[in-house]
Order: C-alpha cells, then sequence, then structure tokens
C-alpha cells in the first residue's frame, strides 16, 4: 500500500471541480478490501479523522479533507463479475463510470445513469446517489442499486442487498459479517417529491440499502457494488435544436415533458436538457455552426426498437411548432455522434469550472429543483435577481426534470460575495415552493449550511443521529451534508 506524507506530494486531492480546497497529513492508498479495514480499525482507535476520496469530479467539495487522512479508492477499479442472463455487475468503487457503461454495451446491456461528467468513480456516483441528462427517463442511481459491500468505521462489514432488510417503520437492526447487530432510528422528515440529493434518505418501511445511498461515504467505505442492467436500447436518436427566442424553447420542454407523460410516441423520449443565450454565447468559441441567432437551446434524446425516421418525423412536427428552424437542428444516429453530443453538453460544464479556477472562487452554481407547476415562474424569478445585480451567468441543465444549473461568474471579490448571496435566496425560494437546494450532486460541505434551510436544525440533529449509529467516534467523512457541531449535539442529546 503506498502512503504518502508530504501534502505537496499529494496537492491534487485536496480539491474538487468546484475549486473547495482543504488539508490533510497524509493519504493512503488501499488496495484491498481488507487493506480497508486495517485502516479504519486503526484510525478508529487512534480518532483519526478519514476523508474518502473519489475521482475529483464532485462539485460540492465532499472529497476534500478538512484536516486528519485521505483514504484514495483509486486501486480498487476492477469490474468482478457480469452476468448477462440475470442482467447485474459487480464492480469494485473506483471503476470509472464511462469504463462501466462501454464494457455492458459490448454485451448489449446498459446501465442507464449518466452524470454529465463520467470520469467520475462508480462508487461516488452511488454515495452521492448522483443522476444526469437520463434521469428524465430511468432515474438517479439508486434505482440501480441491487446490493453493496460496506466498511463500517471501525472496521466491521455489512453485505446489503435489495429486499434484505428493512425498517419496521422508522426503527431498524442491520447485522454486520461477524454478527454484531446496529439497531437504528430512521429520521421522521418529509423528503420533497422533486428530484433530490440532498441529505439522507428516509422514510417509513424503508430498503435499508438506501440508507447507504446518497449517505456521502459518512456511514461507511462502500468496497463493492452490484448494479442492475438492462437491455442496450437498439436505436437512439440524439438532437440538438435550436431556438429563437428562449420562450420557444422553454413551451417546448413544457409539451415534451407533457406528452412524454401522456402520449406513447413520445414515451421512450430520455433526456431534455436546456442551454440559455449566454451558455451558447460561450460554446460558440468552440462550436462556430451555432445559429448566430439563436437564444437558446434543447438537446433531447430518444430510445426506440423502430425506425428513426418515425421519430425524427414526430421531434420535427413539435420542433416546427415552437418556431425552431428545422435546417439548423443537429442529428445524431450513431454512437459516435452522440458522443460528440454528450461533449457539446459537458463543454458547457468544463468552460464554468476554467472560469472559476482562474479566478480562484470556489463554484457558485445552483442545484436546484422544484415542482414543475412552479417550474417556469422560478426559472424567470432567478434569472430576474442575478441581472439586477448585473452579475455573468449561464444557464443550462436538465429542465425535463426541473433542474437548472444557474451558474454565476463573478470577475471580482465584491460580485463573488453578492452570488453567495444570491444563491442563499435561490436555496430559499425552492424549498419554499417545496422543492430541493441539491437535485443530484449532493451536499458536500459547501451546501451543508443550505441544508438546514431546507430541513431545520431538529432534521439535522436526527441526521446526526443516524450517523453515529454507525460511526460513534465520529471519524468517516466529518463535515459531508452537516456541520461537526451536530454530531457533538446529537451525542450529547
Amino acid at each position: 500500500m503506498i502512503i504518502k506524507n508530504d501534502p505537496e506530494q499529494f496537492q491534487n486531492y485536496l480539491s474538487d471541480a468546484s475549486n473547495y480546497k482543504g488539508n490533510a497529513d497524509s493519504i493512503y492508498f488501499p488496495e484491498s478490501e481488507d487493506e480497508i479495514v486495517d485502516l479504519l480499525k486503526k484510525f478508529n482507535k487512534e480518532n483519526i479523522r478519514v476523508t474518502v476520496s473519489g475521482n475529483g469530479t464532485g462539485l460540492t467539495g465532499g472529497r476534500v479533507p478538512e484536516g486528519g487522512i485521505i483514504i484514495s479508492l483509486e486501486k480498487l477499479n476492477r469490474i468482478l463479475e457480469l452476468d448477462i442472463e440475470k442482467k447485474f455487475v459487480i464492480a469494485q468503487p473506483a471503476v470509472v463510470l464511462k469504463d462501466l457503461q462501454d464494457f455492458v454495451e459490448e454485451q448489449n446491456l446498459f446501465y442507464p445513469p449518466d452524470p454529465t461528467e463520467r470520469n467520475c468513480f462508480i462508487g461516488a456516483t452511488v454515495a452521492t446517489n448522483a443522476s444526469g441528462a437520463k434521469t428524465f427517463k430511468y432515474g438517479a442511481t439508486r434505482n440501480y442499486v441491487f446490493g453493496l459491500r460496506i466498511i463500517l468505521s471501525d472496521g466491521e462489514k455489512i453485505e446489503i442487498e435489495r429486499g434484505q432488510y428493512f425498517a419496521n417503520e422508522n426503527e431498524a437492526n442491520i447485522r454486520t459479517e461477524s454478527g454484531k447487530v446496529i439497531p437504528l432510528e430512521i429520521p421522521n422528515y418529509k423528503m420533497p417529491k422533486t428530484k433530490n440529493a440532498a441529505g439522507y434518505y428516509c422514510k417509513e418501511n424503508m430498503d435499508l440499502v438506501d440508507l447507504f445511498i446518497g449517505s456521502e461515504g459518512t456511514l461507511g467505505i462502500i468496497s463493492e457494488i452490484k448494479l442492475k442492467l438492462i437491455d442496450l436500447p437498439k436505436k437512439v436518436l440524439s438532437c440538438v435544436a435550436f431556438f429563437p427566442q428562449e420562450e420557444n424553447a422553454l413551451s417546448f420542454i413544457d409539451e415534451a415533458r407533457e406528452l412524454k407523460q401522456n402520449n406513447s410516441s413520445f414515451s421512450k423520449a430520455r433526456a431534455l436538457d436546456f442551454f440559455d443565450a449566454n451558455a451558447l454565447k460561450l460554446l460558440r468559441n468552440d462550436y462556430p455552426n451555432i445559429p448566430i441567432l439563436s437564444q437558446a437551446a434543447v438537446w433531447f434524446e430518444e430510445d426506440s426498437d423502430t425506425d428513426n425516421a418515425d421519430i425524427i418525423e414526430n421531434w420535427i412536427s413539435l420542433l416546427n411548432k415552437f418556431n425552431c428552424n428545422e435546417d439548423s437542428v443537429w442529428f445524431a444516429f450513431d454512437k459516435i455522434e452522440r458522443e460528440k453530443f454528450h461533449e457539446f453538453r459537458h463543454a458547457i460544464s468544463l468552460m464554468v469550472n476554467e472560469f472559476i479556477f482562474q479566478h480562484n472562487f470556489k463554484k457558485v452554481g445552483t442545484d436546484v429543483s422544484v415542482p414543475v407547476t412552479h417550474f417556469r415562474s422560478f426559472y424567470y424569478w432567478m434569472k430576474e435577481t442575478v441581472d439586477k445585480e448585473n452579475i455573468d451567468y449561464v444557464v443550462y441543465g436538465h429542465f425535463g426534470d426541473c433542474n437548472p444549473h444557474l451558474n454565476m461568474l463573478p470577475k471580482n471579490e465584491q460580485e463573488y460575495l453578492k452570488s453567495k448571496q444570491i444563491y442563499v435566496n435561490i436555496c430559499k425560494e425552492a424549498v419554499r415552493l417545496n422543492g430541493t437546494i441539491s437535485a443530484e450532486h449532493g451536499i458536500g460541505k459547501m451546501k451543508r449550511d443550505y441544508l438546514i434551510t431546507m430541513y431545520g436544525e431538529d432534521n439535522i440533529l436526527q441526521m446526526a443521529k443516524l450517523k453515529l449509529f454507525f460511526d460513534p467516534n465520529k471519524i468517516l467523512n466529518v463535515g459531508n451534508i452537516f456541520d461537526e457541531k451536530y454530531l457533538s449535539s446529537a451525542y450529547d442529546s
């Protein structure tokens, strides 16, 4: 096992894609589950804080240490089993998402969860219940987790399959491999009905595997993952459509969303993403063929078992209804062409990240989601709020799921402080509308103060108590989801 004690040798592990920065004394690179067990036994006994590191693609500071040591899981990167007949794959946590998807597609199988950044580790996608554009049809990572192997802070191991352990209302027990029984009290707060990745997934009579999905490394370290697969779609249409007015694009999305729910001819639509005029302006440097007069664009995809010509006819009819010039529409019919559209979608995220790194600020980008009945008015309100402060911004995101990413681009410290306050106000408004402050990125360390706005301190204390059942010495990923002070309060209560 490699160990590095000089911070100069592991600077890359002290930040993530949000530009959140931290510090640590050393970093460990275990190569097996047994080595993780040995490390946790040692650090738990010595009360040394442990932060688990993924591939650094996160946007909330979740893998960034605030003291203590880092355990990087990057050596646990093997696909262990693929069962074509039963349609599942078993993988170690540091398998890269894109590699796993490519591997199963060679066998005509499909793993649908698809965060925009596909260089993330599969374990991190489970730890954050990651989602993305295809959530519009397929849902988030949670829907595809059959089972997990988890190492607790004291080195005890849990192997849990979906359907194995259930809560009895808000009480539950989990048994470790050694026979130790862990009694639990499940928090009783109500989660929003929108797409949501904020805090622990908790409800009465829940399947207990769901406690660990989205727990951001605070309850244990995932060492092995069993994932559900589905048949690879026979045909996929991918399209980028440009609109002369933003209103046209938003109305197109509204109707496409409604048709998907009510009309079988659009029922297989799997992605519906939006780009505003500012995003297109930024993208034109690398994509000069973006129509010059376009004020918005929509990227959409649809699975099909039939000929693409029928699908195209349906979509063209809908595009024409909202003043989209079909001559300027980009179509992709094979995987290579579709990958170019994925690169187009990812490019705007990379440009935003590059901007914040150049200006040395933390990212100020929303990951909110609100119910569809409020989405249009909420979207306009967000933009008006930023416009009033004359701060540059771009908007893109999964509008099919009412999940906009409004990224502010402050050029100086004064604008950055204004941007942070606007972000707070946006989170408060999303909560007021029965939405979430984090639809797909998790909470990490950057958003933990905003989680109080969403759930209140009493419910945060319930979350802290849940963590203490698994991690009584408070060593694992402390600072993720909620502030450390709530652990002390929960312990005393």
